[in-house]
């Protein structure tokens, strides 16, 4: 155990440094990336750049190809047909070079003088050959002699020359132009060899490519010598060279012909698309009289054809739709004014029946307490409806002032004191420490926190109810948590919707009329803010109002998180309460919610500032946990109440 220990401490020791490297390394990327990021945007939105460029590569790829298949066909072709032009004519000359040595011979042997002579000198005879070939030859081959084992023959007196050295035509290095390999061939086989080789000079020109053909004969001594043939490949290397030429100048012209004719017929489909995009970006953003421009008959003018149809089927739908909600707001409307006057007669004769209920038998008493408290909620609910039509019409108005939300949070708190007693909980203020100033409608304001403590407490199930205040970078944020039954997932949205409920059967104890969280959402809406929700089943819930701290300005994030650090999740907890490794973590057992004394003293320490939250009855705290920020923005659709986190089942290395 100690030594495990001390490993990991010199590791984490190492690491340390590479910790501190990865934001240069990070900032570094991004600044390298940061000038390639206009051509990656053009890249993913330009389709006919993507299709001229594919089409200009597959072209190159072609023609680069068919280049290479005929260069090496023209390239093989010119080389054997040099093969068999030098081959012929290299056994041509062998043939007369040594049909020259026979007959020397022979008219060596029989001179008509009757007196014996002398050997013909075979270094002079040897020279007036390679000079005799050589001479009919000029720019089209060189004639190299080579006589092996030289130094073994005397020589001729002072005056002769060695029958045994090298000779060569012109400036040609004899030695060095002929490959060893090919001299020991030749000298052990009695036809034509041939074999590629560089020409050298010592004129100081560049070594030449060239055929070699060579063959052993004899001279008119009747030594061996070797005879060899260099046919130079420069007419080839003109020939191959301008076929190169050629095609690159044909590639190069296929290759743009190609990529033009690819713009041009992508921009025959791509125009449309583009127009279409347009028109449908106008339609969302309410000209709905846009239409397309249809010629022809082909695929692209049905596709137009069909689009026109389509926004002018929208057109009429949406006209419908906006008739039938004017009509509804007006009908709304007026009925909420008309039912004004009967409602307040309603009233006062009610009031009148309820101050005189104790004259009355029990039965009728009890019915005048029943008909003065739906009256009040008959009216709450009159008010909730013309609030609504308001929002609907477009025609509330914002009376934004500086306040301090302190002042508000206090005044609704205080309000909900009285129902928190008759509920056993307590409602916890935290981080009212210092001023949260912002420019909102002290009235909204105050109406959407109202709503949101009361549900808090109505559903908390007698547990606490804790109420975060904090601003940070220009926005100000108030948070409602309460540990109650929850929200079960996709409840999160719907919570907003006008008289939804999460449990249909369940009684409104406090009267509400399912239009408080509805008319919150807009007010949170009007002020430019957001209004969103969290819950997990038997966890409670959160519900954060986050609002720009100057009226007008946009919100970039709220300084509350919309999951509490006190989660499941961000407690290494699963869906079920467990420990989210059960190897590792002896599992706990999680009372319900409610069960035995149910609120501990637990319940009332809130994680802020380095301070414990809040825990779920029963539940034990992480020892060493630290609060961890959300993984994802949660604020997916301002206002909708809509959030993104992460899978459930995605286990993270820094949970255990």
């Amino acid at each position: 155990m100690c030594a495990s220990y001390e490993r990991e401490r010199l590791e984490s020791r190492l690491a340390e440094p590479m910790r501190g490297l990865l934001p240069v390394i990070r900032s570094c990327v991004r600044w390298a990336r940061r000038p390639l990021q206009p051509a990656a945007r053009l890249w993913r939105r330009n389709l006919q750049l993507r299709v001229v460029a594919f089409t200009l590569l597959m072209s190159v790829g072609v023609v680069l190809l068919l280049g290479f298949v005929v260069i090496g066909q023209v390239k093989n072709g010119l080389l054997d047909a040099k093969e068999k032009a030098a081959t012929n004519q290299a056994t041509g000359g062998f043939s007369i070079a040594q049909d020259m040595a026979d007959k020397g011979s022979q008219s060596q042997d029989a001179s008509g003088s009757g007196t014996p002579q002398g050997p013909i000198d075979s270094g002079t005879w040897l020279n007036s050959l390679v000079g005799q070939f050589a001479s009919g030859g000029k720019g089209v081959y060189w004639i190299v002699a080579l006589s092996p084992g030289a130094g073994d023959e005397p020589s001729f007196g002072e005056g002769s020359v060695n029958a045994r050295g090298p000779r060569g035509s012109g400036s040609v290095l004899p030695e060095q132009s002929i490959p060893k390999s090919l001299s020991d061939a030749v000298e052990t086989h009695t036809g034509a060899l041939k074999q590629y080789t560089l020409i050298r000079t010592d004129d100081g020109n560049q070594p030449r490519p060239a055929l070699a053909v060579g063959k052993r004969l004899t001279d008119i001594n009747g030594n061996t010598y070797q005879l060899y043939y260099l046919f130079p490949f420069d007419q080839e290397e003109k020939t191959l060279g301008l076929v190169k030429g050629t095609l690159a100048t044909a590639g190069i012209f296929v290759v743009v012909l190609l990529g033009a004719i690819a713009w041009l017929v992508t921009r025959q489909v791509v125009t449309p698309v583009r127009m279409a995009a347009g028109i449908a970006e106008r339609l969302a953003a309410g000209r709905l009289q846009e239409r397309m421009q249809v010629t022809g008959e082909d695929d692209i003018a049905r596709l137009g054809e069909s689009f026109n149809k389509m926004a002018q089927n929208l057109q009429v739908k949406i006209q419908q739709l906006e008739d039938l909600s004017r009509m509804q707001r007006r009908f709304v409307s007026d009925v909420s004014h008309e039912l004004r006057t009967p409602l307040t007669t309603v009233r006062m004769a009610a009031d009148v029946i309820h101050d005189a209920r104790t004259d009355f038998d029990p039965v009728t008493a009890r019915s005048a307490e029943l008909l003065q408290n739906q009256l009040d909620r008959f009216e709450s609910l009159l008010s909730d409806l013309l609030e609504i039509s308001r929002f609907d019409a477009g025609a509330a108005e914002l009376s934004a002032e500086p306040i301090d939300l302190r002042e508000v949070v206090r005044r609704v708190v205080d309000a909900a004191e009285p129902l928190a007693e008759r509920k056993g909980s307590r409602v916890v203020v935290r981080g009212d420490a210092q001023p949260v100033i912002a420019e909102a409608d002290p009235r909204r304001v105050e109406r959407v926190l109202r709503n949101l403590v009361v549900n808090a407490i109505e559903h908390g199930e007698g547990q606490d109810v804790m109420v975060r205040l904090a601003t940070a970078d220009g926005a100000v944020a108030v948070a409602v948590r309460d540990y109650g039954v929850g929200l079960k997932p996709g409840e999160a949205t719907r919570v907003f919707n006008r008289f939804w409920r999460a449990d249909p059967a369940r009684a409104r104890t406090t009267g509400g009329t399912g239009l408080g969280l509805s008319i919150a959402v807009e007010d949170a809406r009007l002020h430019g803010g957001w209004l969103q929700a969290w819950g997990e089943p038997g966890g409670g819930s959160q519900f954060r109002m986050t609002l720009p701290r100057t009226a007008g300005d946009s919100l970039r994030g709220s300084p509350i998180p919309l999951e509490p650090d006190d989660s499941r999740r961000n407690r290494g907890l699963n869906s079920s309460g467990l420990p989210a490794r059960a190897s590792t973590q002896a599992a706990v057992p999680v009372p319900r919610a409610g069960a035995g004394d149910g609120r501990t003293a637990e319940a009332g320490r809130i994680r802020e500032a380095g301070v414990r939250g809040p825990q779920m009855p029963g539940m034990p705290s992480m020892p060493g946990a630290q609060p961890r920020p959300p993984t994802a923005d949660p604020a997916a659709l301002p206002g909708s109440g809509a959030r993104v986190v992460e899978r459930r089942d995605a286990v993270r290395e820094d949970d255990f």
